[in-house]
């Protein structure tokens, strides 16, 4: 089969490979029908993520149809059509059992997928845990329709989740990424009073204004003065900082007002410092982390009542073929790209 791998730093290469076998009772295979790829792939393929290993299969971005299942997977079958998490795990640990997923106390638990063992830039791929790692997708919901469902829309869920948002609240989101949309998309859920997203891309910005022109949208320089002029009490009361940069960590915490939540969705390709000196008295609360991916069956119901639409952030289309022109498009953001659908045909 074919499937994109991690040769080595700054090397990725479409090569033919063994079609996956179930290797524990507990696994299933899923056939590839849709995939995509995610910054946190670029991360891999610039050395940023040192657990990465070379020779694995890259993505952890899919959907597909379930092959062959192990013996003790009891809630999905061949024939299913389901969306894949982005997180392997136990679902039996300390940790699954509060919800806190991305630290499974598994060997593979958390993000095993395209990053230690092989993942879904292929034709096949093998899911450990399959009870966990896989959900169902509604027969009225399209197979892009649930792409986003096991990662980055799990992500922008779970931000929105634990961000602690009431109808009452200005909320900053910083970065109109992937990510970024997902993200919005799931604290337009909470409702608050007022939803300013930072950006510097003019095609983001564009798209943005052009799918949800109820949100305001400022570019990073003019940021601090539109949180504050619209803003009851001296910043925003809830910051998701998704575009991991210095200058975004900076104004995350900036921009938030005395005690605020500030929530960090991104990924760093180099460590940040707390200014705690220039931070003294504003007594704010961070949360970071992985993305606890246990929410993607609530995702579906929501996506299955029309409550969330991912649809429009699929700008462009590519066969598995032709991986590399995708690859390089997402990289370089050519063309007005948000996300990349790679297809199986």
């Amino acid at each position: 089969m074919l499937a994109y791998t991690y040769v080595e730093h700054g090397k990725f290469e479409l090569q033919e490979k063994v079609k996956p076998e179930i290797q524990n009772s507990r696994d299933a295979i899923v056939r590839v029908t849709l995939s995509s790829i995610c910054t946190s792939d670029l991360h891999i393929k610039h050395g940023s993520v040192p657990r990465a290993v070379p020779g694995i299969t890259v993505g952890h971005e899919m959907v597909g149809v379930v092959e062959e299942v192990g013996s003790d997977v009891t809630l999905v079958r061949p024939g299913d059509r389901v969306t894949v998490n982005v997180e392997t795990f136990c679902g039996e640990c300390f940790f699954c059992k509060r919800g806190y997923v991305n630290n499974c106390t598994d060997p593979n638990g958390g993000w095993a997928l395209g990053c230690r063992i092989d993942g879904g830039q292929a034709e096949y791929v093998r899911v450990p845990y399959a009870d966990q790692g896989l959900n169902r997708i509604p027969d009225i919901v399209s197979d892009e329709q649930a792409l986003f469902v096991g990662d980055v829309l799990a992500t922008g869920f779970w931000a929105a989740r634990i961000s602690e948002i009431s109808e009452d609240d200005t909320v900053l989101i910083i970065g109109a990424g992937p990510t970024g949309i997902c993200t919005l998309l799931c604290v337009m859920l909470k409702k608050p009073s007022c939803i300013i997203i930072c950006e510097k891309s003019p095609e983001r910005i564009r798209f943005v204004r052009e799918h949800y022109p109820d949100v305001l949208v400022v570019e990073p320089e003019k940021c601090k003065d539109v949180v504050l002029n619209n803003s009851n009490h001296r910043g925003a009361d809830v910051v998701l900082e998704v575009a991991g940069s210095e200058e975004t960590f900076r104004i995350a915490w900036e921009c938030a007002r005395p005690n605020a939540v500030v929530t960090i969705v991104a990924l760093y390709d180099n460590p940040q410092l707390l200014p705690l000196p220039d931070m003294y008295g504003k007594n704010l609360i961070f949360k970071t982390g992985g993305v606890d991916g246990c929410d993607c069956a609530e995702i579906l119901s929501l996506i299955e009542k029309g409550k969330i639409n991912t649809i429009p952030l699929i700008t462009h289309r590519f066969p598995l073929s032709e991986i590399e022109t995708a690859y390089r498009m997402f990289e370089n953001k050519l063309d007005g790209v948000i996300k990349v659908a790679i297809t199986d045909k």
